[in-house]
């Protein structure tokens, strides 16, 4: 795993630990990923997303979000 990646996994651990909305905070920290280009680590985060909140409004979009990832490889 790259610095990078480490850091930014860190600072999206930090960021959930302080909120009230992880489900919400992580797909937004996802999303941002994507829109960065970083489909590598927003797969990842997508399905941390549908691994540890699987009955959020959050997770269904996580889960489109990752047929439609892994449709475009």
């Amino acid at each position: 795993m790259t610095a990078r990646l480490m850091l930014c996994l860190l600072c999206c651990i930090l960021l959930l630990s302080c909120s009230g909305d992880k489900a919400k905070e992580l797909l937004e920290t996802a999303q941002l990923e994507e829109r960065q280009h970083n489909v590598v680590h927003a797969k990842q985060l997508y399905e941390d997303l549908v691994h540890l909140y699987p009955d959020s409004p959050q997770a269904e979009t996580a889960r489109t979000r990752l047929v439609s990832l892994n449709q475009s490889q």
